[in-house]
């Protein structure tokens, strides 16, 4: 049975199991008091209280106008902030051995998938969605891949300490221009090269009930064949006549003009990129489907973290190759493979190009956030420098570098991310998921302070992250000892 609002509905039988478990507990209440709570709505609250029963926020306010019930728990929070945990919209989970440093399908398991969400809950993100699954779907010729039901089983389910997972399932590409980079995940998604291929695929892909549909329109700078205005169209027909959304990995401003005219939801990246800029004509485009309410909520995740991250190549080492929470969830070894030696190569052209690419693309995104496209979180981690965890909170300092306020960048990256992936999370309110972060610093004050975490809790309770990391840099010198 499906969730609603990532709210999965236990069995009756389940419930009953439950009551005989937890009762009395329901007196399992507590009130934390003292922190500054950032809601995830805009506003901030001094001197907070909020209650939590059981799994949920029943009461958020201000310190001595919230009055908890007789014999619950408290907490004191002074000094301290507290934020929604965080909504990734766009990862690639499962293909990665993070130990070993490897790639492939044989690594997507159900084990290998919730230690990744594992990873994500010891940073903080209470929800995700997988883009580019591995799961069975059709070949297109009369057959089966026979790749399983691992994220569908999954989604369906609540696994403690671990973030609410909904998939986007194998996505859909012109033959082998769909996912690039490892060679495990190239052939995951529908290939398509006729419009009748399209809606056969999109019939198909529909039956998974995916958050939405994920389609790559990138010809590679000229190397690959990607799909025609033809064939994206006849997708997005076809997806809408099952009111299943459609999300797109696109660079070209005429592309981004068919799409936004054919009702295209998402896009997962900044959607024009490269050379091309935003025009007027796109975002008179963006506020006329907004204006005639035709499919409003049209959102990004922009996605410019390694973008970012290579800005800081040079001589001088950036603070965040060392902070803690990296260091616990990832090898020396690793780290310096992955960003230290090479940005420490970098040529001062290498660190302007790299600025200049950045600059461009948030230039083009925040046009569009103007014309009232959404942008919220999605980190795109999945191979070895997509960094899971740390991306989280670098794709949160890369949109205040864009020019977003950090208020603006936590309101993207809980609550209108959670919307949008349909979660019940991403505020610190009343019948949400008690999900939130304890943080030791103000994020608003500076938004690298999100990664300043001291607890981490997840439908009310906490995360045991110290665990978690022992576990993992334990698997990491295992793996440095097999070599």
């Amino acid at each position: 049975m499906r969730r609603l609002m990532s709210s999965r509905l236990p069995s009756l039988a389940t419930l009953v199991v439950a009551a005989l478990i937890t009762s009395p507990a329901i007196s399992q209440t507590t009130i934390y008091e003292g922190a500054r709570v950032i809601v995830g709505d805009g506003t901030a609250i001094e001197n907070s209280a909020f209650i939590v029963q059981g799994n949920q926020f029943t009461q958020v306010g201000r310190r001595g106008e919230v009055q908890a019930p007789a014999g619950a728990a408290r907490v004191d929070l002074s000094g301290k902030t507290v934020i929604p945990t965080l909504v990734d919209l766009h990862g690639h989970y499962g293909y990665q051995n993070l130990a070993q440093g490897t790639m492939s399908k044989d690594n997507f398991t159900r084990a290998n998938l919730i230690d990744h969400l594992q990873r994500l809950a010891y940073w903080g993100v209470g929800a995700a969605v997988g883009v580019g699954d591995l799961v069975d779907r059709s070949d297109l010729k009369g057959g089966r891949t026979g790749w399983g039901d691992v994220p569908i089983k999954l989604r369906d389910e609540v696994v403690p300490n671990t973030p609410l997972f909904n998939t986007a399932g194998p996505g859909m590409a012109y033959p082998t221009a769909g996912a690039q980079g490892d060679p495990s995940r190239m052939d995951v998604s529908y290939w398509v090269a006729t419009p009748e291929k399209a809606r056969e695929a999109v019939r198909d892909y529909a039956k998974l009930k995916p958050e939405f549909i994920k389609i790559w329109v990138d010809d590679r700078d000229g190397k690959k064949t990607t799909l025609s205005p033809a064939l994206y169209g006849a997708i997005l027909d076809e997806a809408h006549r099952t009111n299943t959304p459609v999300a797109v990995h696109n660079v070209k401003l005429s592309d981004a003009k068919a799409m936004m005219k054919g009702g295209m939801e998402g896009w997962l990246h900044v959607p024009v990129r490269g050379e091309d800029v935003v025009d007027d004509e796109l975002v008179r485009i963006v506020r006329d489907r907004i204006a005639r309410n035709d499919r409003p909520v049209i959102w990004m995740t922009p996605a410019l973290i390694s973008a970012y991250m290579s800005t800081f190549g040079g001589p001088t080492r950036p603070a965040w190759l060392d902070d803690p929470l990296l260091k616990a969830t990832y090898s020396p070894q690793q780290i310096e493979r992955y960003w230290g030696e090479p940005l420490r190569k970098m040529t001062p052209a290498q660190v302007a190009e790299a600025k200049a690419s950045f600059q461009h693309d948030a230039r083009n995104a925040v046009r569009l956030r103007e014309a009232g496209m959404k942008i919220v979180s999605g980190t795109d981690t999945g191979q070895n420098r997509h960094l899971i965890g740390l991306a989280n909170h670098m794709d949160l300092e890369s949109q205040v570098a864009m020019g977003l306020t950090p208020m603006q960048v936590i309101v993207g990256a809980t609550r209108d991310g959670a919307a949008i992936g349909k979660f019940n999370t991403g505020s610190v309110a009343a019948g949400k998921n008690a999900d939130f972060v304890v943080l030791d610093a103000n994020p608003l004050d500076n938004i690298s302070n999100t990664r300043k975490i001291n607890r981490v809790y997840l439908r009310g309770s906490e995360v045991p992250r110290a665990q978690f990391a022992a576990r993992w840099q334990a698997a990491f010198s295992r793996a440095a000892s097999a070599k």
